[in-house]
């Protein structure tokens, strides 16, 4: 089942799925086939298992997971990680505990891109 949203940001075709990047940059990232993309914030959402192992080659992984302020990774501070169980916020990996860690990412995202709190 698609989200309302999701599925009006599809027909406006703005929203669309890419493979996952092979590397962050200064600025952004790259791509499989040697490009790059300036990005402001990555924000890499789970289901009930977190996996990680999309993220090694990245080598971000400490100790089976990523070190993070709130969502905030501390290695790389333009990516964020919800929903990945205790170590991203209390009950994150749980319907109703997502909430509260979706809410904060998108206030600690809004600030560091230097919008309005």
């Amino acid at each position: 089942m698609i989200v309302e949203s999701v599925k009006e940001a599809r027909s406006r075709d703005v929203l669309h799925s890419v493979r996952p990047f092979t590397a962050f940059t200064e600025t952004g990232v790259t791509w499989p086939d040697g490009s790059e993309s300036e990005l402001d914030a990555v924000i890499w959402c789970t289901d009930f298992k977190a996996n990680l192992t999309h993220l090694k080659p990245l080598g971000l992984t400490v100790e089976g997971r990523i070190v993070t302020k709130g969502t905030r990774a501390t290695v790389l501070s333009r990516l964020w990680l919800v929903g990945y169980g205790r170590w991203t916020g209390f009950a994150s990996a749980t319907i109703f505990g997502v909430q509260k860690s979706a809410r904060a990412t998108a206030q600690e995202i809004q600030h560091s891109l230097g919008g309005i709190d």
